[in-house]
């Protein structure tokens, strides 16, 4: 029926050039009321610390794709910030390089929070405190961390990371780590576990007991199976999308989607271009990839693809995000009077994947997630100002308001319920 309801909608468009339909208009009221209405919560944000700083910080309308004047523009109420470090050796001396980082980005998130910001944005630690803080009118941050590596072998680290907010884990990113084999195996077929290490056994254990939600998004689907039979509490992907409809690793294919329902968890749809439609983001890509390149010449940037993103330092991954959002920019200047210039994977490649997930998995197990300032952004969801415009196609598409609350925050704050309230009976 909602796809009935949501063609309907659509057909109401068509033939509308310069003005918009009554239909559209009142369309378009619906999807701004419901859009207030809920609590908007997106799962994975990536920071650069250099931005909370004292003269440089999210309370400013920076050139990052989420920062506090965006989320207001957008109505996004809730940003994941992400605790993210790259991949390394697996010694001492890299756990302890790796926890350098890691400490830093946990003190930004918390001097945003508590000095910064401390007027505009509180974080929540759970979802009783999402919705306090919400009613305040004040944005809400909340902690995940993408990869375990920096907690090193030492399991108590988990717990240390609990205290200071973190939320969700995942235990590896691109590459293997001590903790479990990594989705990039698939490339050369060398696996290291061939699915989760002894310690990555312990560790999800460890996370159960602390309520702490497991994070499957970058992981082997070896290792993710293993955690769903291990794990006594459902898990959630953080930024994934379908690989039915995208053949990326990073995507859940069809079984591990319902493992996911089985399992009770969630998987937060991730709108990377290259993640949604590989045939649409291809052909963008090879048509500007020239424009890129001629144009970071000429800025004095070195240009790389995007799928190469992953063998950059952590450092060169930020000053690569950085300068490629100017090389972009001016890029779609250059080509936007052109009649040939292949169309930019958007918000309708992304709900295309909420769609095909909800139909096969249900409402109650898909979410949404952005990837900002980490490679996420499509077009019609470039940046944290544009977040209504997911919730209006998803209108456009029939769905309802109840079910546009589980989508943008609601399944995501049951899951982290059933998680804490495990750890709570443990403790009981």
């Amino acid at each position: 029926m909602r796809h009935i309801v949501g063609i309907f909608c659509l057909l109401s468009f068509i033939g509308c050039n310069e003005h918009k339909t009554p239909q559209s208009l009142d369309l378009e009221a619906s999807a701004k009321q419901i859009h207030k209405n809920v609590i908007t919560i997106d799962t994975h944000d990536d920071i650069n610390v250099k931005n909370f700083t004292d003269s440089i910080n999210y309370t400013q309308d920076l050139k990052t794709q989420v920062n506090l004047p965006k989320m207001k523009a957008g109505g996004l109420n809730v940003a994941w910030f992400i605790v993210y470090t790259g991949q390394d050796s697996l010694n001492p001396e890299g756990y302890a390089k790796a926890e350098a980082n890691a400490m830093a980005k946990f003190k930004a998130i918390h001097r945003l929070c508590d000095t910064l910001g401390s007027n505009e944005i509180d974080l929540a630690r759970t979802s009783e405190e999402v919705r306090n803080i919400h009613r305040t009118g004040k944005k809400i941050a909340m902690i995940g961390v993408e990869n375990a590596y920096p907690i090193g072998e030492d399991l108590s680290k988990f717990e240390q990371y609990q205290k200071l907010g973190a939320r969700y884990i995942s235990l590896a990113h691109n590459g293997h780590s001590q903790f479990c084999d990594s989705n990039t195996g698939e490339k050369d077929n060398i696996w290291l576990y061939n699915g989760l290490s002894n310690l990555g056994k312990e560790a999800v254990y460890e996370m159960n007991r602390l309520g702490i939600m497991i994070d499957i998004s970058h992981i082997s689907k070896e290792s993710m199976i293993q955690i769903v039979s291990l794990s006594k509490v459902p898990i959630i992907a953080s930024h994934s999308s379908a690989r039915a409809l995208c053949d990326h690793s990073r995507n859940l294919d069809d079984e591990q989607l319902k493992l996911l329902k089985e399992n009770g968890g969630v998987v937060q749809t991730v709108a990377l271009d290259a993640y949604l439609n590989t045939a649409k983001y291809d052909k963008r890509e090879n048509y500007m990839i020239g424009i890129y390149k001629h144009i970071a010449d000429s800025l004095g940037i070195k240009w790389i693809e995007k799928s190469k993103l992953g063998q950059l330092t952590e450092k060169q991954q930020d000053d690569y995000l950085e300068n490629s959002k100017r090389v972009t920019e001016i890029a779609r200047a250059v080509v936007a009077d052109r009649n040939d210039v292949p169309p930019e994977v958007d918000v309708s490649d992304f709900v295309n994947h909420i769609d095909y997930m909800v139909n096969l998995i249900g409402i109650n197990h898909v979410g949404i997630s952005s990837d900002f300032d980490g490679g996420g952004g499509i077009k019609g969801w470039s940046d944290a100002s544009e977040t209504f415009n997911i919730t209006l196609e998803l209108v456009k598409r029939g769905y309802s308001e109840s079910e546009i609350e589980k989508l943008w925050g609601g399944n995501l704050l049951r899951v982290l319920d059933e998680v804490q309230e495990y750890a709570l009976s443990l403790k009981k």
